[in-house]
């Protein structure tokens, strides 16, 4: 499965500590260079930089031949939105409501941080409602009621003991 992946998802699982389920849900990732500035900036938390700094082998980084130009964009998410297309990416790992909704519109299967953790959850790989209430104590912008009603369907779906 080829995975592209914006900083978001990975600033947020470094965050609340399961960045670990990436490779167990995906195998490998891949960012474009813009992602990893984007993760090696100095306004990132030092366990980001940390993690930039020396990336796992699971995390790959290649340029896009061509970045289409998105308007309203940031870089990372126009590189990743342009990766995927050039790859035919199975997945686009990304948060952002408008780059989301690009990705959508360019026929790309995107998932944000909250579908991966309910993804690793259902693997049993993290218990959701400790990860959503690290999540909530990040400064990721989401709505606490959402990630309560996320987890509620979670738990009706697969069991409260997951």
């Amino acid at each position: 499965m080829l995975v592209i992946a914006d900083s978001s998802p990975v600033i947020v699982l470094v965050n609340v500590g399961h960045l670990d389920v990436l490779p167990k849900l995906f195998g490998h990732i891949v960012i474009p260079p813009a992602v990893a500035q984007e993760l090696a900036s100095p306004s990132r938390p030092q366990a980001v930089r940390d993690f930039a700094a020396t990336p796992p082998p699971w995390l790959r980084i290649e340029r896009p031949s061509i970045v289409q130009p998105i308007p309203e964009l940031h870089p990372g998410e126009t590189e990743a939105l342009s990766l995927a297309l050039e790859l035919h990416a199975d997945l686009v790992l990304i948060d952002e409501r408008r780059a989301y909704r690009e990705a959508v519109a360019r026929k790309l299967n995107a998932i944000g941080t909250v579908r991966v953790l309910e993804r690793a959850a259902a693997e049993k790989l993290l218990d959701l409602e400790n990860a959503f209430d690290r999540l909530k104590r990040t400064d990721f912008w989401i709505s606490q009621k959402l990630l309560d009603e996320r987890l509620k369907l979670f738990q009706q779906q697969y069991g409260s003991n997951t």
